[in-house]
């Protein structure tokens, strides 16, 4: 359980979502780079992925992971795009407006 909240709130050991045993792709939703990195967990795949934006302070990331689990990973990575669309579109100009460099949403 501790291991879960701790890549859930991104503490402990440096590990990052796409170290989660999957295989990480990438789309692009409007001007933003989506890259879902499913994780691996037991015999099934938790939704998680990031958010980038090129700015002019530089790249700027948004990382998520939910509580959604899926038994096949594609399914994880279908859901993972939708997920971030849903993001971006209520947050709309939020999501990066305060600058900072990598936070959680």
């Amino acid at each position: 359980m501790a291991g879960f909240l701790s890549k859930l709130f991104g503490f402990g050991g440096g590990e990052s979502a796409s170290s989660g045993g999957g295989k990480e792709r990438m789309e692009r939703i409007g001007e933003y780079a989506v890259y879902a990195t499913p994780m691996k967990e037991g015999a099934q795949w938790r939704l998680a992925g990031r958010i980038e934006s090129e700015g002019t302070e530089g790249l700027l990331v948004r990382r998520f992971i939910r509580a959604d689990l899926f038994s096949s990973q594609d399914d994880a990575i279908d859901t993972t795009f939708r997920k971030a669309k849903q993001i971006i579109d209520q947050q709309g100009a939020s999501l990066f407006g305060d600058g900072a460099p990598d936070r959680q949403v």
